[in-house]
């Protein structure tokens, strides 16, 4: 035990900093002010009053006094200096008097022990960032309408906290990021009016959380915001709110309903990834880009309608919503992502609108359900790598419009129901394996600008029995039309000057060639080993001065 004089009017810094021996303390009238570390490291001081008389305790004052378990503050005190009390884990109640204004940085950081309600008094202004962060053992907060500023990770892993109240006039402008992460207990919350942003990672894993009020004053969702609120089960974003962060509400696999205001223009990477109980959304016509799987694996999902004002379609932004019957994509889309519709395995139609300029690599990858025949655009000027990969449900005619220059690698790959296809003079080029495995593919045109035919570009298309190569082609990659056991005829042009291996293996049943040259051309053409393996040995090259059989003789 120590008595300090009732002469002494400061205690300095670092006056009992470490004494770890000291179990009680007195502290007279006469004190105004405590200094920074004062009683820091007091590790068996178990109790301390704190007189009228005093005004300002300083930084880390009690810091890791964790025998610490009962504090009386006196009644004009104005400040709490940054981590007062801080890692005091055996403090189980604190009365904040009236004469507080602010509570500063890490003040109650690590105070476990407090229990029951934390009622912070109408003086306070500001409450520091990690202020009670780690204080799991509190179970409610009265927060009044003095407060203007809720700092950065202030409440965070308060895990037991159940309720948060707010002043009925509250004038609280911000919930800074990570304020409240991670307080799993909370079942609701009702942001006040005041309120002009949500802070990044603001509620992040309140499991608990299962409905919260975002008012028409909110203009910004920070990034995880709601990340995993798994309870939480409906959210209307108002008119007021322009943009919703990135992973704002990833994975709140409760969420069955949102609604969407018609102030919002951005919806981020992954604002509603994962939130599988989802069933509907209406983006709205103020909403001009759809991030990056922002509606990625919403299983649920059943219906969405995209705003007219929507320009671009992020990657992978619906991947795995494989309950989507149909969608239908506004003319004022120009593109549409990578893997954007990828595996929506029920989507039955797509209506794509007129402005769509490039269909992103995998855009409808594994649309399984797709029916009927396809129509593309005539602004569209690439269809991407699998852009429509095992599509098998495809059937009919596939047009694709003057305004195509490219087919990516694996485009149409495994799309087993397509019948024909009709290749434009616009297309310079076909990737490889762009008709793979298209089984139920009968006859094929290939416009007259395309140069090349790429590696395995209609392997195992054993449904096709002909085909007319355009005027353009200098070379037929490997393996191009292997497998083509229904084959039986093909028109090469003269143009051709290589054809590489296995290019035409296994066609069984080809008998004729023609070619748009005479027999000297044909020779020259460079040929891959076995380009013609298993060819009937009766088929039949028609030059223009002459035939020649299957070994060019």
């Amino acid at each position: 035990t120590i008595n300090i004089g009732d002469n002494v009017k400061n205690i300095p810094s670092y006056a009992l900093c470490d004494c770890s021996g000291l179990t009680s303390i007195e502290i007279p009238n006469s004190v105004t002010s405590i200094g920074n570390y004062a009683f820091g490291g007091c590790s068996r001081l178990k109790s301390v009053t704190i007189p009228n008389s005093v005004t300002f305790i300083g930084d880390r004052a009690f810091y890791d006094c964790s025998g610490l378990t009962s504090v009386t503050i006196g009644s004009n005190v104005t400040s709490i200096g940054n981590s007062v009390f801080y890692n005091c884990s055996g403090l189980t109640s604190i009365e904040i008097p009236n004469s507080v204004t602010s509570i500063g940085s890490y003040t109650f950081y690590g105070c476990s022990g407090l229990t029951g309600d934390l009622i912070i008094p109408n003086s306070v202004t500001y409450i520091g960032e990690y202020a009670f962060e780690e204080c799991s053992g509190l179970t409610s907060i009265e927060i009044p309408d003095s407060v203007t500023s809720i700092g950065e990770r202030a409440f965070c892993n308060c895990s037991g906290l159940t309720s948060i109240t707010f002043g009925e006039n509250s004038q609280l402008t911000s919930i800074g990021d990570w304020a409240f992460a991670g307080c799993s207990a909370l079942t609701s919350i009702e942001i006040p009016n005041s309120v002009t942003s949500i802070g990044e990672y603001a509620f992040y894993r309140c499991s608990g959380l299962t409905s919260v009020t975002i008012p028409n004053s909110v203009t910004s969702i920070g990034e995880y915001a709601f990340y995993r609120c798994s309870g939480l089960t409906s959210v209307t974003i108002p008119n007021s709110v322009t943009s919703i962060g990135d992973y704002a509400f990833y994975e709140c696999s409760g969420l069955t309903s949102v609604t969407i205001g018609n102030s919002v223009t951005s919806i981020g990477g992954y604002a509603f990834s994962g939130c599988s109980g989802l069933t509907s959304v209406t983006i709205g016509n103020s909403v001009t880009s759809i991030g990056g799987y922002a509606f990625s694996g919403c299983s649920g999902l059943t219906s969405v309608t995209i705003g007219n004002s929507v320009t671009s379609i992020g990657s992978s932004a619906f991947s795995g919503c494989s309950g989507l019957t149909s969608i239908e994509i506004p003319n004022s889309v120009t593109s549409i992502g990578s893997s954007a519709f990828s595996r929506c395995s029920g989507l039955t139609s797509v209506t794509i609108g007129n402005s769509v300029t490039s269909i992103g690599n995998s855009a409808f990858s594994g649309c399984s359900g797709l029916t009927g025949d396809l129509i593309i655009p005539n602004s569209v000027t690439s269809i991407g790598y699998q852009a429509f990969y095992n599509c098998s449900g495809l059937t009919g005619e596939l047009i694709i419009p003057n305004s195509v220059t490219s087919i990516g690698d694996s485009a149409f790959s495994y799309c087993s129901g397509l019948t024909s296809i009709e290749i434009p003079n616009s297309v310079t080029s076909i990737g490889s394996k762009a008709f793979y495995n298209c089984s139920g593919l009968k006859s094929v045109t290939i416009g007259n600008s395309v140069t090349s035919i790429g590696e395995y570009a209609f392997y195992n298309c054993s449904g096709l029995t002909s085909v007319d190569l355009g005027s353009g082609v200098t070379s037929i990659g490997r393996y191009a039309f292997y497998n083509c056991s229904g084959l039986k005829s093909i028109t090469i042009p003269n143009s051709v000057t290589s054809i590489r291996y296995y290019a035409f293996a296994n066609c069984s049943k080809l008998t004729r060639i023609d070619f748009n040259g005479t027999m000297a051309q044909w020779k020259a053409i460079s040929k891959g080993d076995s380009w013609n393996y298993d060819v009937p040995s009766t088929c039949r090259i028609y030059c223009t001065d002459g035939t020649l059989n299957k070994y060019g003789n």
